[in-house]
């Protein structure tokens, strides 16, 4: 798939669409989730173009990736969520739950998160 420089995210890294920002560096802008799924919910996007985890993985430089993933750790210490606990969540494609083709991450916390996946 190829990346669509007009998804929500590439507006919110070009200033088109305001965010509640908590940090942003030279590889990674986060801010909190406008749909919060628990007391803490932000997300952390890297600065590049890019659709998904394989995408990220496979284009992004050596110091992209390290940066945008102690970036995604910085944010959870500011939170204060290292202690009490956290989860990290990436949704790639359909079948993931994908609803934005940017790559990005979801940091959750602020209570007792349960398992992972529902029973269902």
């Amino acid at each position: 798939m190829a990346y669509n420089s007009e998804n929500v995210f590439a507006k919110i890294l070009r200033g088109e669409i305001p965010c509640a920002k908590l940090l942003e560096n030279e590889y990674a802008l986060s801010f909190k989730d406008i749909n919060p799924q628990a007391p803490i919910h932000v997300l952390v996007i890297p600065k590049g173009a890019y659709v998904d985890f394989a995408d990220f993985v496979a284009k992004a430089t050596d110091a992209e990736i390290a940066g945008f993933n102690r970036t995604v750790a910085e944010v959870a210490k500011q939170l204060e969520l290292t202690v009490p606990g956290y989860r990290l969540i990436v949704n790639s494609g359909a079948n993931g739950g994908q609803e934005v083709p940017h790559y990005h991450i979801h940091i959750m916390g602020g209570r007792n998160l349960g398992p992972m996946l529902s029973r269902a």
